[in-house]
């Protein structure tokens, strides 16, 4: 079964802070005409897109394990990195500041195979929206994607969309937090 997410973006089921923040990233970046209770033939909800919010950032390519570590346990002891990060939005308007991380992950063997088989993730055409300066280190897949695997990396005020290749021991992350 292939999973095709690439022109939507889909809604996950947050709490708190960061459904607020997820809430406003939506409705900020819908094209006209969508809304909230769009709904595919399958019957789940999803938001078309007009344009992903600017990612702002020094584009520095950062290879440094730890601030990732402490984001997302799921990691485990990672192999090697390569990721960036920044903020998103306009830098010049007031408000609370919603942080970005993309990141191309080694991981441990074990650990990517414990996501799999714990997480049931589906094969995606899907291609990764990480910023250019990691389009190169991206896997050669299949690429595995899903709402469970997506949920092992929703910790420490950021929601993830994850994308796996088991054979590669690899892990995509296009994250958001606060």
């Amino acid at each position: 079964m292939s999973t095709a997410r690439t022109a939507t973006a889909r809604t996950p089921r947050l709490a708190g802070p960061t459904a607020v923040l997820a809430a406003v990233l939506a409705l900020t970046a819908c094209s006209p005409g969508t809304g909230p209770g769009d709904r595919t033939t399958d019957g789940t909800r999803e938001t078309t897109m007009a344009d992903e919010p600017a990612k702002n950032g020094t584009g520095e390519v950062r290879t440094d394990l730890e601030p990732l570590t402490k984001r997302f346990s799921a990691l485990g002891a990672p192999v090697a990195a390569t990721w960036l990060s920044g903020t998103v939005g306009d830098e010049g308007v007031p408000g609370p500041t919603t942080y970005w991380i993309d990141a191309v992950v080694r991981l441990d063997p074990a650990v990517a195979q414990t996501l799999a088989d714990e997480t049931a993730p589906q094969e995606t055409t899907e291609v990764p929206a990480v910023v250019d300066d990691l389009r190169g280190d991206l896997p050669d897949g299949p690429l595995l994607a899903g709402d469970a695997l997506d949920a092992r990396f929703a910790e420490s005020g950021f929601v993830a969309t994850a994308y796996l290749d088991v054979d590669d021991a690899t892990v995509v992350l296009v994250s958001l937090g606060e």
